[in-house]
């Protein structure tokens, strides 16, 4: 099969006159091998052009395009069940399951979403955002499949660095264990497990998948099995042959039966091995070697930097020149700092002053901004892949000899290592920071990746220090904080920029557990021009910018609390006893968050006052902008001050 290379992005919509044929990927099963090269091709290009109209992943779905088209090929799909992992890989999947026009708005408002999801569309079987889920999930739906008598077959395909996380092992460990009728296909992408793919590797590959060769290998088991001996030699000698030319070992002593590497771009030999393993009985394995970013020559070269992409300027906005060979239009650089620079630059400065500190990231390095810090204390810094349970573990270990470990984790991620914060760091009481990045609402990746909970789970665990910045400033002063006080502390703080506060070099904590009363309300005074009731605001982390803007608005008392827990109880107390409404805001859901705590700290003081909680609602918000995101849940300035006017019932 020859390729088609593309070395821009199409502005226009490139013509594909047989992927326009069909909407549902039955049509495939009729297809010939040069009709699914040429839609292969189709595929790639329509692919490239509506990432450039809509922004989004990128890199990932280019390197399956051969594989989506072979799967949905064999498996006769929704029947047979695919699960994605890493479900930004899935974007050639959605365009031959009938949302070919609709990805055109994928991340968008009211838009597809990202990742795979079961209320979008039959084909999607699974949920997913995080990683590592698919061989669980697959193996679910196997089992259930046999309980209930049914050929139902169930394919998952895991890559992008999925295979690191423990829980995949799990999974495998246990789908050998029950014999289940699986397929697992491995896309390595050279971002999890790597062998060459070569001549040899090619011919075994192709031999260990053939029809005969399963054949003879269960024919041979039968016969060698009367054999004193023979059976258990034969077994060694066809590992240690495999081994020599593939790592299937491993896979074989879990209860697979390994196949590959395969090249997953080669897409004659991808559909007859797929079409051979879909009828085996038993737990298969395929490892399938792909490009990531195949096809489209500038995300070849740079996978990383082309991981996603955010939407092109249209024909005509500056140079066709300079529109073709941009990763994406740049905007002028903001005057404001991002947080996760301000934790980049933070993290190295401390790292100067401190050499007990050592850097964890599971995985995240350019998205935490841990770039300098690997290239400045390359032997200081960790990234332990996609593991998030062992990452906070490893932080623990390192603390228990007095090291000073700090873990830059996104919000979302840190929930899969709950079990491990609580008893490996809390419980021992250990020294481990945690940089929380993406709290909050972080926009088009929808659910599964907002910061919606960690004020929740993080605050009901003994011992643990939660600071939450208004600004960039704040942000540098509290990490300094929560890296000095000698147990758990964690500083969450939001994607994107802050308002725009001026940071400063030094490496001065702010106090824990002491608010600021930025603004004090006028109510009250012996002024004709203020009346009314008075409202104190008691802002936690960014949505400070828009409690200050309300607080103007209505003339209330504003409060940047700055610590969740530890609370700053005489800033409560006080504000209780001075106003007659408080009200609480945060960006974290309101069961269990910051507003939950000020309730508890003034019921046990046995003090009443009327209270309204703003936060995110009882709901998983979807995807949008930021901006889009908080206005429909009332968290932008207009949509506090809307709700506070409704309390009171005033205009």
């Amino acid at each position: 099969m020859t390729m088609k290379l593309f070395d821009e992005i199409p502005r226009e919509r490139p013509a594909t006159p047989l992927l326009d044929t069909f909407d549902h990927p039955a049509a495939l099963r009729a297809m010939s091998p040069a009709q699914l090269s040429q839609l292969a091709d189709e595929l790639r290009a329509y692919l490239l052009y509506s990432v450039g109209v809509s922004g989004g992943h990128f890199g990932a779905g280019l390197g399956v395009v051969e594989l989506s088209v072979a799967l949905h090929h064999v498996f006769h799909t929704p029947h047979d069940r695919l699960v994605w992992d890493v479900g930004h890989q899935a974007y050639p999947h959605k365009i031959l399951t009938g949302r070919r026009e609709a990805l055109l708005r994928i991340r968008q408002h009211g838009g597809l979403a990202a990742f795979p999801r079961r209320a979008e569309s039959e084909y999607d079987t699974f949920g997913v955002g995080h990683s590592s889920t698919s061989i669980s999930a697959a193996l679910g739906m196997a089992l259930a499949a046999r309980a209930q008598g049914s050929d139902r077959r169930v394919c998952a395909i895991i890559g992008d660095g999925a295979l690191t996380a423990g829980m995949a092992f799990e999974a495998l460990a246990h789908a050998g264990h029950v014999n289940a009728n699986l397929l697992v296909v491995l896309n390595d992408n050279e971002m999890s497990i790597s062998e060459n793919v070569g001549g040899m590797a090619t011919y075994l590959a192709r031999m260990l998948s053939s029809a005969p060769y399963l054949k003879m290998r269960e024919e041979s088991k039968k016969v060698l099995s009367h054999l004193p001996g023979a059976l258990s030699l034969a077994k060694r000698t066809e590992e240690h042959m495999k081994g020599m030319v593939s790592p299937a070992t491993l896979f074989e002593e879990m209860g697979f039966h390994y196949v590959g590497p395969v090249d997953g771009h080669d897409l004659d030999a991808l559909t007859q091995t797929l079409d051979t393993l879909s009828r085996a009985d038993g737990p298969q394995f395929l490892h399938i070697k792909t490009c990531k970013g195949k096809g489209f020559w500038p995300a070849e070269a740079d996978p990383i930097g082309y991981h996603a992409i955010t939407k092109l300027e249209k024909p005509g906005d500056g140079s066709a020149k300079a529109q073709a060979n941009a990763k994406a239009p740049r905007p002028p650089a903001p005057s404001k700092r991002k947080y996760c620079a301000v934790f980049g630059e933070w993290l190295c400065d401390m790292a100067a002053a401190d050499p007990r500190l050592l850097g964890i990231t599971p995985a995240m390095r350019e998205g935490s901004d841990l770039v300098r810090f690997s290239k400045e204390y390359p032997e200081r810094y960790f990234d332990v892949a996609i593991a998030e349970q062992h990452a906070v573990t490893l932080a623990a270990g390192m603390a228990c000899e007095a090291a000073k470990p700090v873990v830059a984790i996104y919000s979302t991620f840190l929930q899969r290592g709950y079990d491990q914060l609580i008893h490996d760091v809390a419980v021992q009481n250990l020294d481990v920071t945690f940089a929380i990045d993406r709290a909050g609402l972080v926009g088009e990746d929808g659910p599964t990746h907002h910061g919606s909970m960690d004020l929740s789970y993080l605050r009901c665990v003994p011992g643990m220090v939660i600071l939450a910045p208004a600004n960039e400033a704040e942000c540098r002063a509290m990490l300094s904080a929560a890296y000095h006080h000698p147990g758990p502390a964690a500083v969450r703080y939001p994607r994107g920029t802050g308002p725009g506060v001026a940071v400063p070099e030094h490496l001065e904590p702010v106090a824990i557990g002491q608010a600021e009363r930025c603004r004090e309300s006028r109510v009250g005074v012996d002024d004709s021009e203020h009346h009314g009731p008075r409202i104190a605001l008691l802002a936690f982390g960014s949505i400070n910018t828009a409690a200050a803007e309300v607080a103007e608005a209505l003339d209330a008392t504003h409060f940047n609390m700055r610590s969740v827990k530890p609370l700053d109880r005489d800033a409560v107390l006080h504000a209780a006893d001075e106003h007659e409404l408080l009200v609480t805001l945060e960006e974290n859901v309101i069961a269990g968050g910051a507003g939950s705590a000020v309730g508890e700290l003034l019921a046990a003081e046995g003090m009443q006052i009327e209270m309204l909680h703003l936060g995110l609602p009882d709901a998983f918000v979807e995807h949008g902008t930021p901006a889009e995101l908080l206005a429909d849940c009332g968290l932008d300035a207009a949509g506090i001050e809307r709700a506070i006017r409704r309390r009171l019932a005033i205009d």
